[in-house]
């Protein structure tokens, strides 16, 4: 399952980060490692860009770049 198809304001794992070097780097580096605990909080109105909850703060992405985040329930 990717980030991108995970519905609201339900909780899940990070398993991996796919995508180009640069990519996966600036993912990490704002806390989006494997493991970590995520969750969806809102959704614009058009469906793009999702507002997602890692480490107690708030973050936003691109649906295209939630899809290359692997996670698990």
């Amino acid at each position: 399952m990717v980030l991108a198809d995970v519905q609201r304001d339900r909780t899940v794992a990070i398993e991996a980060v796919d995508g180009p070097r640069a990519f996966r780097r600036r993912l990490m580096e704002m806390g989006l490692v494997p493991g970590t605990e995520i969750t969806i909080r809102n959704v614009a109105p058009l469906g793009d860009p999702l507002e997602i909850e890692v480490r107690h703060g708030r973050l936003s992405i691109r649906r295209s770049e939630a899809a290359q985040i692997r996670v698990r329930t």
